[in-house]
Parts: structure tokens; sequence; C-alpha cells
């Protein structure tokens, strides 16, 4: 019996669902699939941040002489563009499609996904590794807790939320922590993602992940609201046999299917169209203050010193 593809919302769900368990890096951010680039000039959107104020005290049973202060309430917003088309395309001959494909989801769908997770984790380690920091700081090989709890410093001093802290760290971070035996566990009972793979541990308040796609000397600590991942799943085209276009939880994913005659074959295309930000927030007093990523610190491995030379 010749195996069938499965309908076409049905396959668009099935790798939206498998995109979410691969990835690292995106679930680490803000994302959402619901930003709205419809007839957006650049296709571009501006993020609303919601205003923050400070409250005040009232003097006690006063004489009630002196008025109060009114404070104004000033929205700031981060823009997004989507300037990225992430694809994977694959090819099924009719032999194929009768004779070898048993499982569509582990032998086509799974290698696509996978291609299109590690795209967008790429992109978003480029976004957080190319970012300008208003503060850095060394992470010492020799003591790492006093690294973390600089950082950690840092974050609380621009008044960034305690929740949701994440470190995030390249292989000779990650094998520093790990030798320092600080490291507490964090099993996620069920959870078989990538995320919960990658995730070590939890110490000075942050969750501990390592990648690849991070240089392996760095570090870096933040809140998902440092940085922002803005998908978009395409369209469908008239011209296809089937297709359907998913969002679920701040991803969004298109999947495609078409037949070439010429060649006797279908194709199975999956793409997602992507943009990456940086939030700043005003730094300093007065009307204009500049802005800076104050949500993040960037880590910096010490070099090892250097052995002093013997001579001949």
């Amino acid at each position: 019996m010749a195996n069938a593809f499965l309908k076409s919302e049905t396959i668009a769900a099935t790798a939206l669902g498998l995109l979410e368990r691969e990835m690292v890096l995106s679930r680490l951010v803000w994302t959402s699939g619901g930003f709205d680039f419809t007839g957006a000039k650049n296709d571009a959107v501006t993020i609303r941040v919601p205003a923050t104020t400070t409250a005040r005290e009232y003097e006690w049973r006063s004489d009630r002489s002196s008025d109060i202060v009114l404070d104004e309430l000033a929205e700031d917003s981060v823009t997004v563009q989507l300037n990225k088309d992430i694809y994977s395309a694959v090819a099924i001959t009719d032999e194929e499609l009768t004779l070898d494909i048993k499982d569509f989801g582990s032998q086509v769908l799974q290698p696509q996904v996978n291609a299109i997770a590690k795209a967008v984790d790429t992109g978003v380690a480029s976004m957080i590794e190319d970012a300008a920091y208003a503060n850095t700081t060394t992470f010492n090989k020799a003591d790492p807790w006093e690294s973390l709890i600089d950082a950690r410093g840092m974050l609380n001093r621009a008044n960034v939320p305690q929740e949701g802290r994440t470190l995030l760290m390249g292989a000779d971070v990650e094998t520093a922590l790990l030798k320092s035996n600080r490291i507490s566990d964090v099993s996620k009972s069920g959870s078989d993602s990538a995320l919960r793979s990658a995730t070590l541990g939890r110490l000075a308040g942050f969750d501990l992940v390592v990648s690849n796609a991070i240089a392996p000397d760095k570090a870096y600590a933040f809140v998902p609201s440092a940085f922002v991942l803005a998908t978009r799943a395409p369209a469908i085209p008239s011209g296809v046999t089937s297709g359907s276009s998913q969002s679920y939880n701040g991803l969004a994913m298109r999947w495609i299917r078409d037949y070439d005659a010429n060649k006797l074959r279908d194709r199975s295309i999956l793409n997602v169209y992507a943009g990456y930000n940086v939030m700043v927030d005003p730094v300093g007093t007065g009307k204009n203050p500049p802005k800076k990523l104050v949500r993040a610190v960037k880590l910096d491995m010490a070099a090892a010193p250097s052995k002093p030379s013997t001579g001949a």
C-alpha cells in the first residue's frame, strides 16, 4: 500500500511542535508569532514597551499647603524588521513515497525542522553576540561564583526583573562551572526538549544553558525581554497542491507540498520569516537620555596568565 501525506494542517502543526522542541536559544528570548507585519513599512513593526513610574509619598497629616507631584508616563518601544526567509526544501521521488517512507514525521519532517531550528537559533546567537552591552564583566575561571554574582549585581542595579534570568554560555565557561561543583540540578520531569538537554542547572538566580552557537569563552546573563525574535508564517500560494500556515506559542511556520511533474517527484517545503532586535532602555536623566542594553550583561573569560619564559 502506497504511503500518503497527512493533511496539510496536521503536517504544519506537527512541524511547529517539533520546532518548539528543538529550539534552544530561541526559547530563551522574547518571541511572538502574532506581531502584525501586514502592510508595515519596510516590513517592520514597533512593539510597545509599557511605561513605568515611581510612587511618591505625601506628608502625613500635613496642612495641605503643598501640591502633589504629577509624573508623566512615557511608553518605550522597540522595532523589529522581518528580513530573513529561512527554509528547508526536500524532494521526494515517487519511488521513495511509495516504497521507502514509512514515517513522514521522522524521515522527512524532523530533519527539515532541525535545519530550520538550527538556523533560527544561529540568528539569535548572532544577535546576542553582536549586541552593544552597557555592562560587561570578566568570567573568572578560577572562581565562577564571583563572576555570576557580579553579573547579578549589574542586572539588579539596572532594575532588571529577577524572574526568567538565564546565563547562556559557551563550552569553556560550561567546563569551568561544572568543575566548580556549585551547580544544583533543575530536573524537569516529562520534558524531552533540546532546551532541557542544554540546561545544566541553576546558580545565583540564573538558569544555566550551554550552546555551541556561542563562543567557548563567552557568557551572557539576561532576561527574555533583552532580545526579541519575531516570526511570521508566509502565506499559502494558490498554485501548491496543499499547504498550511500555523502559529503557536510565539512561533510561526508554513508547510507546503507541490509536485514537480518534469521530474516525477513531490517537494516538501518548510519556511518562516524571521527578524531579530535588541531591547534598549533609557539610561540616565534628562528629557532624552541615551538608550542602552541593560537587560543583559556580557561575561568574557579571563585569559590564563602566560608562563614565564625560562630563557636559554
